[in-house]
């Protein structure tokens, strides 16, 4: 990082470990002013070693960079809201896809509770989450394990999902761009997250509002094949719109309503699953 000054080196690796930094946060970290990180991300931004959000910037591209471990800290507590909630949606009983992430391991800790599931999944670390609970079958596909986050890809994979017929896919992405676009950066993992779509009643979108920010190279499909989409919160009004104009229900997890009966087996979940 040549002719980076160390204060702008030292923002890098923290982006890197992070996944984001905050200008508030670097401010009160170097004492500077907030127009002096500011310029500092806006130099950094032009070399494309970040990309700017509101309030701050990621790393460029999106997480690739960006060891699987620290995306666990990544908006942890809005995810184990997303992850309780999602939960509170699915019913005793059911049969479910869940894909590769972390937003949908905080899924899986919160099912511990439920029974009679079925879950099929291409995550060995929902795999290790879920298969000790006597009320729950876990069925694991197989294909290649990834070193970085221990998904499961390839052709097996994708073979062995499509074998079933299950309620619910739970579906975590890399990124959601403006458009509805659902993204990610292997395609092997987009080609399991499709064939899991394509063999489920209905598919919860689970994913904080970062992943708005956030962009990826691979489609795996688009928003208006979503039934529920659990978040922490939507704050463009635009994206808004748009899950509503494909009859997308939204659950805000930050929005504080009554929790909701329960739903049955194989049902849509169309109560909401604000976090109480």
């Amino acid at each position: 990082m040549d002719r980076l000054t160390p204060r702008q080196q030292e923002i890098v690796a923290l982006a890197r470990s992070t996944g984001r930094v905050v200008v508030e946060d670097l401010a009160a970290r170097f004492d500077v002013t907030p127009q002096t990180i500011r310029k500092d991300l806006n130099e950094l931004c032009d070399r494309r070693l970040l990309a700017r959000t509101h309030g701050g910037a990621t790393v460029a591209g999106g997480l690739d960079d960006v060891d699987y471990e620290a995306r666990r800290f990544l908006a942890q507590d809005a995810k184990r809201a997303i992850g309780r909630a999602t939960a509170r949606l699915t019913p005793q009983g059911a049969s479910l896809f869940l894909n590769v992430g972390t937003t949908t391991e905080e899924v899986a800790r919160a099912l511990a509770d439920h029974d009679g599931l079925t879950v099929v999944t291409n995550s060995l670390n929902v795999a290790s989450l879920l298969h000790r609970h006597p009320g729950i079958d876990v069925v694991v596909a197989g294909g290649s394990v990834r070193r970085a986050d221990a998904g499961i890809v390839g052709e097996p994979a994708v073979d062995l999902v499509s074998r079933f017929k299950v309620d619910v896919a739970v579906l975590g992405v890399s990124a959601i761009d403006p458009e509805g676009a659902l993204l990610d950066h292997d395609y092997r993992e987009a080609l399991v997250s499709q064939a899991m779509i394509a063999n489920a009643r209905e598919v919860f979108l689970v994913a904080d509002r970062l992943k708005l920010q956030r962009t990826a190279p691979v489609r795996i499909g688009h928003l208006s094949q979503i039934d529920v989409f659990v978040t922490d919160r939507v704050d463009d009004p635009a994206f808004a719109a748009l899950c509503g104009a494909h009859d997308v229900r939204v659950v805000e997890t930050d929005a504080r309503i009554a929790p909701p009966a329960q739903a049955s087996a194989g049902s849509a979940a169309r109560a909401s699953a604000a976090d109480a």
